[in-house]
């Protein structure tokens, strides 16, 4: 029998866990994967493989990481962070930078007690229960000003999390609360849900499985749409492209940039 930790509805699917099951983890209960498998035949209906754009979500993560990394970053703070599964930010940064710091974030409990777990002997590494919704109040938090130096470069990273937010105006507010944070030199990560061709009907009913979790829905924002969200930072090359598009590698899943179901940028504060 699978149990769930006190205070979690199990018959309520959750975003983290809907996610965990697209990337083949185990840490999800029978009504995150019957919401996932709907919105992975909806994909299929239109043509995209939603298991494998998630990867390419993953890999695209991977790399903006290793990048900023080899840049000179040393702090990193993971905003929605997700249940961990291979690859975590602090697992990267430290094939580079033993002695950088990593923050993870989240408001799912379930997701706090395993990262916990996977990090009990990682001190330079710490995870804060917090909500996108109050970005301030993650930024204030006593314990994120003790781990980072914030006259430092510091990246943050919100990766498929700003789609789940319907309202522009609050998404607006959250990602300049968050740039406003940064000092000179940092960096913001973003990836978010984009398809160009899915047909709004299809697009409808995946909104509708999304509403049934503590998501408010799901919207696409393109490029045009994403770039007033770094206003006064310096988005490094190639820009907002397909997370397949950006800086991609050889050792990496490639994906398909012409069938992508998210936009990706880093961007510099100057």
């Amino acid at each position: 029998m699978e149990q769930a930790p006190a205070g979690i509805d199990p018959t309520v699917p959750s975003m983290a866990r809907i996610y965990d099951y697209f990337l083949g983890g185990k840490d999800n209960f029978p009504s995150d994967r019957a919401a996932a498998e709907e919105v992975i035949r909806i994909g299929r209906e239109s043509g995209y493989d939603i298991r494998e754009l998630a990867r390419a979500n993953r890999a695209f993560l991977v790399r903006a990481v290793r990048e900023l990394a080899e840049a000179g970053v040393r702090q990193f703070l993971d905003i929605g962070t997700g249940l961990p599964t291979q690859e975590n930010v602090h697992q990267v940064v430290k094939e580079i930078a033993p002695d950088a710091r990593v923050a993870y974030v989240d408001n799912d409990p379930i997701v706090l007690v395993h990262a916990r777990a996977l990090l009990a002997d990682s001190p330079e590494t710490i995870v804060l229960e917090g909500d996108l919704r109050r970005p301030k109040e993650i930024l204030d938090d006593p314990r994120i000003r003790d781990h980072f130096d914030f006259t430092q470069p510091i990246a943050i990273l919100v990766l498929a999390l700003l789609h789940f937010f319907t309202d522009e105006d609050s998404v607006r507010g959250i990602t300049a609360t968050l740039r406003d944070a940064l000092p000179s030199g940092g960096y913001l990560v973003v990836s978010h849900a984009y398809s160009a061709t899915i047909d709004e009907d299809k697009a409808d009913e995946v909104r509708s499985i999304y509403s049934k979790t503590s998501a408010d829905g799901i919207v696409h924002r393109g490029p045009a749409a994403l770039a007033p969200h770094f206003d006064g930072m310096e988005l490094l090359e190639p820009g907002i492209v397909p997370v397949e598009s950006w800086r991609p590698r050889d050792d990496q899943y490639p994906g398909d940039p012409s069938r992508s179901g998210y936009v990706g940028a880093v961007a510099r504060k100057p």
